[in-house]
């Protein structure tokens, strides 16, 4: 009976043990394995893993210079851009003087042709109306021709007053108007105012100066409107 009971605890101590020692496995061996997984910080492996590690991270970091976009302009390329930029300048310059300078010349014309316009714009009436005007000197002419002092009817001597005023007068008007008849007889033959209708012999006159006047001419602000028939005296061939 004794040994029964010697016996008896020690297998109940042994029994308790192995629990104790079991539990205590169970509860390390996540620790074990954890450490089991992790390599040693006196691997090598683990220094090139991390290092490794480390490198990847750096090469794909956004502050990594490598990445930054670089655009490196010598100071060559500088100067060319500048040349180019200034060659550009002096373009624009030149045509903006050239523009101000066909502004300026079609201004010019545009008044020029403003003032013609306001000039001769009755230049064609001018021109009718010398005609009336070479009538009525004809017309008065004539009747200073046929009047006789000694007539005792002094209605023709009347006539030939009146057609004489009306003949200053209207030479006065056109004076106003810029329009003059020309007085070319003793001058020189020039054929921008002057038509050559006939030739009479030089005589008491230079060749080549006008001698008589078979139709008058005029001119409007200086311009001529119509020509002087002309006849121009040249020499005598005996």
């Amino acid at each position: 009976g004794a040994q029964s009971h010697a016996s008896g605890p020690r297998e109940g101590g042994g029994s308790m043990a192995g629990r104790s020692l079991r539990a205590a496995r169970h509860h390390l061996s996540p620790l074990l394995s954890l450490g089991a997984r992790q390599p040693s910080r006196d691997c090598p492996c683990a220094f090139s893993t991390a290092a490794q590690q480390r490198s990847t991270g750096d090469e794909c970091g956004p502050e990594d210079p490598r990445d930054e976009p670089r655009h490196p302009l010598s100071e060559r390329t500088l100067e060319l851009k500048a040349s180019k930029l200034e060659e550009q300048v002096r373009d624009l310059t030149e045509r903006y003087r050239k523009a101000l300078a066909d502004s300026e010349n079609v201004r010019r014309r545009t008044q020029k042709f403003v003032e013609d316009a306001k000039l001769f714009g009755i230049q064609s009436f001018c021109k009718d109306l010398v005609e009336v005007a070479d009538i009525l000197e004809k017309t008065t002419e004539s009747t200073e021709r046929e009047t006789e002092p000694s007539d005792p009817k002094p209605t023709l001597k009347k006539i030939y007053e009146g057609l004489s005023l009306i003949e200053a007068k209207l030479q006065s008007v056109f004076a106003k108007h810029g329009l003059q008849k020309m007085n070319p007889v003793g001058g020189k033959y020039d054929p921008y105012d002057h038509e050559i209708v006939c030739h009479v012999p030089a005589e008491g006159m230079q060749p080549g100066t006008v001698a008589l006047v078979t139709q008058d001419g005029y001119k409007l602000h200086g311009r001529t409107i119509r020509h002087a028939h002309v006849g121009v005296a040249v020499e005598s061939q005996e």
